[in-house]
């Protein structure tokens, strides 16, 4: 009966050799170092939409993803030449139209995984959208950088305050955009705008979204 007997070996430009369990090891850190992993986004959705009537590719409007506005959309990849992502949502997958949907930056991977679990932000109970406009009720100087957030959590200030004078402070409900008017102060709040109303918010229950 013929053996055959397998060998790694390397090649180099002066020399042939076995390779050792180390050259192995090397190498498979090496290849696994180079193989890239998707990164995941997380999208809001800030319009209603149903692909069936909506679509503008009506040959491929199943392979579309419905969704409603607040919906979470778990997206992977980045945006195809027809303006559309490819995310996950409810248990469904689909193409999704780029201009109905706004990222949330969400860089902490436990805050992501709450999430996609909770699966929704939902629409602000005023029946307003998830894109209302600044207030005008006081004036904002020109040199004050305005940023708008999204409200991850609920947030009572008589409650969750770590601080004496909550009263000052603002309290929202998840899904909440609020207009973020300066800077992060040393106790890790800032000053925010929500419907007219303006107070301290804490940094760590809002996320940037990106301006329409």
């Amino acid at each position: 009966m013929e053996t055959r007997l397998e060998l790694d070996v390397l090649i180099y430009p002066d020399e042939v050799r076995l390779a050792t369990p180390e050259d192995l090891r090397e190498w498979e850190l090496e290849t696994a170092s180079q193989v890239s992993i998707p990164i995941v986004r997380l999208f809001v959705a800030l319009y209603p939409y149903n692909p069936a009537a909506m679509s503008p590719n009506t040959d491929t409007a199943a392979e579309e993803l419905p969704f409603v506005p607040g919906q979470i959309i778990k997206v992977v990849g980045d945006r195809d030449s027809d303006g559309f992502y490819h995310g996950e949502s409810g248990g469904l997958s689909g193409y999704v139209p780029s201009n109905l949907v706004a990222e949330v930056p969400v860089d902490d991977e436990y805050l992501k995984h709450v999430l996609m679990q909770q699966g929704f932000l939902p629409v602000d109970h005023t029946g307003m959208s998830l894109t209302p406009e600044l207030s005008e009720s006081d004036s904002i100087p020109d040199d004050v950088v305005v940023q708008r957030m999204v409200a991850l959590f609920d947030y009572d200030p008589w409650e969750s305050s770590p601080n004496m004078d909550s009263e000052v402070e603002l309290g929202f409900r998840s899904g909440d955009i609020i207009y973020v008017l300066g800077d992060m102060d040393q106790d890790g709040f800032y000053y925010g705008d929500l419907h007219g109303r303006r107070g301290l918010v804490p940094s760590n229950f809002l996320q940037p979204l990106p301006w329409d």
